[in-house]
């Protein structure tokens, strides 16, 4: 099957750790899967535009509906050669919902703007899903986009570690739980050792900073950061997060509000514990227990004696290593990128 994904790529942030493994395993599995645009020799991924020979076309959308790589004749390009039912939509940021405002966090900044976003996903398919369990409408399905990769697991190895805790990721509306983090490590910060930021916007503004999006999209304190002594790097691109995780010994997994509330999972929800880390949960271990099974749930950093559980990591990181390692065989089992394809083909023969 000849699978044509439509994205916005940047290949620092967003989806495209998911897009280049999707094209490895359909590979793998005897399938293809190509990104519509002109090709480009200097990109990590193979686009095409070669519509004809195609079996299904999966709409992407993050933080827009438009195109990367074409215009409205590209659209109609799409959906006069793909019929309706070979279309799939995967709504990755929670869009395709009401405007939902949540501490600070928004999908849409009104009514208007979502009515034209569910219209887009509307006009292109009756198959419109997104990356959580618990979707707010009724005609959404459940897909995890994102997927693991069982190939991409590190050694786990605490002998010899460059900071006490590193995260890498950038800072779209994520400064709240980060603060958060950074309080509950305030009384015990000498013990933790160096603490590493990676990724845009949490010590100056990010690109996307501009009149049209609000503050708390990108809001930081840079000198609560100078306070903590938190070394703040530029980011790094998808195919080398993975590695740069692992220069921690725990890593803080931590969602913007929004993707809280709507219980959504990311591509950092799988990257993480592949990692050379131990991954500390802000989520509540509900979620954490149907995303990671069980043994994960002794992986939340919780409300009750945070402190502890992060000085516990640290004194016993051996002792978590072996919960990352069923929980890495778990995630191999439930949320491979082969499970995701196998799902993705079923939604689109339904």
């Amino acid at each position: 099957m000849r699978l044509i994904f439509v994205h916005y790529v940047y290949e620092d942030r967003g989806s495209a750790q998911d897009l280049y493994n999707y094209a490895e395993i359909a590979r793998a599995l005897g399938h293809e899967v190509v990104i519509y645009g002109p090709p480009d020799a200097k990109s990590s991924f193979r686009y095409s535009l070669s519509i004809e020979s195609a079996d299904a076309v999966i709409f992407i959308f993050e933080w827009t509906t438009k195109l990367q790589q074409g215009d409205q004749l590209d659209f109609v390009r799409l959906v006069g050669k793909i019929p309706r039912r070979r279309r799939i939509v995967i709504d990755c940021d929670g869009k395709y919902n009401d405007a939902i405002s949540v501490v600070g966090d928004y999908n849409h900044a009104g009514s208007a703007a979502s009515q034209l976003w569910i219209d887009v996903c509307d006009s292109l398919s009756d198959k419109i899903c997104q990356p959580t369990l618990h979707p707010l409408r009724k005609n959404v399905r459940p897909f995890f986009f994102h997927a693991y990769n069982p190939a991409w697991e590190v050694p786990l190895d605490f002998s010899a570690k460059e900071y006490g805790m590193f995260y890498v990721g950038n800072n779209w509306f994520r400064w709240r739980p980060m603060e958060q983090v950074l309080r509950v490590l305030e009384p015990v910060r000498q013990r933790v050792g160096r603490i590493g930021l990676v990724g845009y916007g949490w010590d100056s503004l990010p690109p996307w900073a501009n009149p049209t999006v609000i503050e708390d999209a990108y809001r930081s304190d840079p000198v609560y950061l100078g306070e903590l002594a938190i070394e703040v790097s530029p980011p790094v691109r998808f195919d080398q997060v993975i590695d740069s995780m692992g220069k921690g010994i725990f890593t803080p997994v931590i969602y913007r509000p929004l993707f809280d509330h709507l219980r959504l999972v990311t591509c950092r929800t799988f990257e993480t514990l592949a990692a050379n880390t131990i991954p500390l949960f802000a989520q509540d271990a509900t979620y954490v227990e149907e995303i990671y099974g069980k043994p994960a749930c002794e992986l939340v950093l919780g409300n009750e004696h945070p402190q502890e559980k992060i000085l516990d990591v640290l004194r016993r990181p051996e002792y978590y290593g072996d919960i990352v390692q069923r929980t890495r065989r778990h995630l191999t089992e439930k949320h491979s990128y082969a499970a995701g394809l196998r799902e993705l083909i079923e939604i689109l023969e339904s």
